[in-house]
């Protein structure tokens, strides 16, 4: 053979070798785009899904469970203060109705507040209508009962009974009423602070997606240094150690929220549980306060989750645009004629 047969034929062999690997690179490029893409839309989507379920819980939930219970312990309290006071013969002293009456009022204001943090909707809404409605019977007559009827035994007798039956009348009454409220709330408490089933599949389809891009950044990797003659690439380093961050500390930061989720929950559970236990109403309000503290401490916004989800979304960045520079300047660098 010719010598410049045998230049043409090694000219085409390099050409084809050129091409070929030109065409493994890009084929390399589209993978890493699709997943970085497919990867942090799933992870940001299912991080910021962990946070709105945590900023409902501190913002709605808790204040809404805490709420219903403390207001149902209210109620039955000043009810049996009003009893106390007719059973213990002071309710004819100067001031005697002042500790029913503080209770009394106690209620009406968590119910006002309940209108802004309940989850039960426009259902809630026609609840809390009808119990201020009922609230206003109730009051008007233990009132009397405890107050004005106080020398005439068969009044009073009516009076704490007309209350008795608005108060606790099954289906009807206000607590009764009040224990349907808190059961819906309850229900979305439940969804709000559960990984359920979709939440779980996106994470679990980010971190697959994360893993294998890291697996083809390798691959890329290696063909950069196999036919490229490139011992490392700097861009695609970076890239993998940003893929590696990316399927670590977003996934650390939801698991940290979802244990709060889980223990406040737990701790919402307890309250609603307590409102309706046998015993000294006094100390299971003060239950209920002390542990409604306790749940908000819980739930207290932390600076870092936001700072994580927008260092997520700059690492999303970075993997989406550093294998384009890195594969990129090796395409125009050395294959821009090829193919």
């Amino acid at each position: 053979m010719s010598g410049p047969t045998r230049w043409i034929g090694a000219l085409r062999t390099r050409r084809s070798g050129g091409s070929r690997t030109r065409r493994l690179l890009e084929r390399h490029l589209t993978v890493l785009l699709a997943l970085a893409l497919l990867s942090m839309s799933v992870l940001l989507v299912s991080y910021r899904e962990a946070q709105i379920s945590a900023g409902e819980m501190r913002t709605r939930g808790a204040p809404a469970v805490q709420g219903v219970a403390a207001t149902q312990l209210a109620l039955l309290r000043a009810h049996q203060e009003a009893q106390f006071s007719v059973r213990h013969d002071i309710d004819g002293v100067v001031g005697a109705g002042a500790r029913y009456e503080s209770q009394l009022s106690a209620a009406a204001q968590g119910l006002s507040r309940l209108n802004d943090v309940q989850l039960d909707g426009d259902r809630g809404r026609g609840v809390l209508e009808t119990v201020n409605g009922l609230l206003t019977s109730y009051s008007s007559s233990i009132t009397p009962g405890a107050v004005k009827y106080v020398s005439d035994e068969p009044m009073q007798r009516e009076k704490f009974a007309e209350a008795e039956t608005i108060l606790s009348r099954d289906g009807t009454g206000v607590v009764p009423r009040l224990d349907v409220l808190q059961e819906h709330q309850m229900q979305r408490i439940d969804t709000v602070s559960s990984l359920g089933t979709l939440r779980r599949t996106g994470w679990v389809l980010a971190e697959l997606a994360l893993l294998a891009m890291a697996s083809t950044t390798l691959s890329a990797l290696r063909v950069l240094r196999r036919r490229c003659g490139r011992s490392f690439d700097p861009w695609l380093l970076t890239t993998l150690l940003a893929t590696v961050v990316l399927a670590v500390f977003p996934l650390w930061a939801t698991t940290n929220t979802q244990q709060r989720l889980d223990t406040a929950h737990a701790g919402l559970v307890r309250i609603e549980r307590r409102a309706h236990a046998d015993g000294d109403l006094a100390r299971s309000q003060q239950y209920v306060t002390d542990e409604s503290a306790s749940v908000r401490a819980d739930l207290a916004a932390q600076g870092w989750q936001s700072w994580t989800y927008y260092g997520a979304l700059g690492g999303g960045a970075l993997i989406v645009l550093l294998p384009a520079v890195g594969i990129g300047r090796r395409l125009n660098a050395d294959y821009w004629r090829a193919g």
